[in-house]
């Protein structure tokens, strides 16, 4: 897929000495026998291999999903038109992704999320993952790999309000594809700024967990306990950090999915599974998650 600069595989090898062509290529000979699957760079290649860890069968398993969930999971991943709908502008207005330019002390890579409009009639739990899924794309389409990825979400301003707007089927789509989809080596899941709400959505969240990410998940009521893990610095100047103020990063974030607009375009064609053509049974929504109708609403009083 063109209309993006990613590094290539020859600078993904000279970052990763571990990252070898013969696996590169026993990953090529896989998915020219996966008549399902779209076309696969060598760059998105490395980037699965590197996320496994260099196993060939996970990295073959984590490529399908991350296709499959793109191809059955329209809410998240079509209409993704940074300029487009009306709805997404919206949660480009509510939400704040950022990827953060200074990393951990072990060379993490930070991610922060937070709310920027804290009116819980605004908040579209569907469009503003969307949102967060697009910066991702950007993240690790851009840059390559990492040592790892730290997500921290700030959960300053959100309320009851907010929560009951959650699903518990659109967290399982979520968590099911940052856990078997997402190509990183996924470090840490922080909360900052925690009060008794995240009770509430992580009790909507763990059914959905695997113990990997419930190992790496961390609540910090104060900033003292969260420096133990992401230094203070890196934050936006509203946090106490020094990484810049906040609506300028989250403005200039922004510019950088409408400059590639054209690639969001082109991915939702060019990035999807063919079911006609799945080896053995086609897979649908159902398949993958259940039946939406399963799971009860949550209700707060």
């Amino acid at each position: 897929m063109a209309l993006i600069k990613s590094p290539t595989l020859e600078e993904e090898m000279r970052k990763n000495p571990e990252l070898k062509e013969s696996d590169i290529q026993a990953l090529r000979e896989w998915c020219a026998k996966q008549p399902h699957l779209p076309k696969i760079s060598d760059f998105e290649l490395a980037l699965f291999l590197h996320s496994n860890y260099y196993r060939l069968e996970p990295t073959k398993n984590t490529i399908d999903v991350f296709y499959t969930i793109r191809s059955h999971v329209p809410e998240l991943f079509s209409n993704r038109d940074p300029l487009g709908s009306k709805a997404m502008r919206q949660a480009l207005n509510v939400g704040c992704f950022l990827p953060l330019k200074k990393t951990t002390e072990e060379g993490y890579k930070i991610v922060l999320a937070k709310l920027v409009d804290f009116d819980p009639s605004h908040y579209v739990y569907n469009d503003c993952t969307k949102y967060f899924c697009m910066v991702l794309d950007m993240w690790l389409y851009t840059e390559g790999t990492a040592k790892g990825h730290v997500l921290l979400i700030d959960i300053e301003g959100v309320t009851l309000g907010h929560a009951g707007r959650l699903s518990p089927m659109g967290l399982k789509k979520f968590l099911y594809y940052l856990q078997d989809g997402l190509p990183v080596r996924l470090k840490g899941m922080h909360f900052m700024n925690t009060s008794p709400v995240m009770d509430v959505i992580l009790g909507m969240m763990k059914p959905f967990m695997k113990k990997e990410l419930m190992d790496m998940l961390h609540m910090h009521s104060t900033t003292e306990s969260l420096t133990k893990y992401i230094p203070l610095e890196a934050l936006p100047n509203e946090q106490g950090g020094k990484a810049g103020p906040l609506a300028e990063l989250n403005a200039a974030q922004v510019k950088i999915l409408e400059d590639h607009r054209a690639w969001f375009l082109d991915e939702e064609v060019s990035a999807r599974v063919n079911e006609s053509l799945r080896p053995g049974k086609a897979k649908n929504a159902t398949d993958l998650f259940g039946v939406e109708g399963s799971f009860k609403k949550l209700e707060i009083d």
